[in-house]
């Protein structure tokens, strides 16, 4: 997930940096953007991950935390909605059938399969690397207890190359980091580093 707070560089070439890494989604999430610079930002990282996606088999996608307006000006692949956002099915209208639709879950019991959703990200699983904890980690038995309620799950919270293993082992269908690769040295080399723990 791209947090300006945490880059060293340009945001453009540290998304293109990590998709070549092997990142395949992308989650803009800044709230304190105008509406013309969080535009301008995702407009910057949709054109970073296209051009990183050059002769690869498969898309990595971008999608825009709570703002579904921008996704779709930007061509961007979804939106993550926050519990503050609009509903579901509304966002779907607005993207069409095609796009991405997520949330942020912190128990298995707020997860609904028959929300129209294409993903949920479970947080935080670990202590958080990125930021302060805010509330206790939910550990890997909740995270097997949630992969039982229909919707994939993203592990969040605390991931990077050393447990993302048994985030999947646990019924995760993948992991959404941070600082793992923001707060790295080299974005690319963490984020291969993340992608070889996952396809092992």
């Amino acid at each position: 997930m791209l947090d300006r707070a945490l880059l060293r560089g340009d945001a453009a070439a540290t998304v293109e940096a990590a998709v070549r890494g092997g990142v395949d989604w992308v989650q803009v999430r800044e709230r304190e953007l105008t509406d013309a610079a969080l535009l301008a930002l995702t407009d910057a990282v949709v054109g970073a991950v296209r051009r990183a996606c050059r002769g690869r088999d498969t898309p990595a996608r971008v999608l825009v935390n709570r703002r579904a307006d921008v996704a779709l000006a930007a061509g961007a692949d979804g939106v993550h909605l926050g519990f503050d956002a609009m509903a579901a099915a509304d966002a779907r209208r607005v993207l069409g059938d095609a796009a991405l639709l997520g949330v942020s879950a912190h128990a298995p019991d707020e997860l609904d399969a028959g929300a129209g959703l294409s993903y949920a990200h479970l947080a935080p699983i670990f202590a958080p690397l990125s930021k302060a904890a805010t509330r206790p980690a939910l550990g890997l038995a909740a995270l097997t207890a949630a992969a039982g309620r229909g919707v994939p799950l993203l592990a969040q919270g605390g991931l990077d190359c050393h447990n993302a293993r048994s985030a999947i082992e646990a019924g995760a269908a993948g992991v959404a980091v941070t600082g793992a690769i923001l707060m790295a040295d080299d974005p690319g080399v963490a984020a291969r580093a993340l992608r070889e723990a996952l396809d092992a």
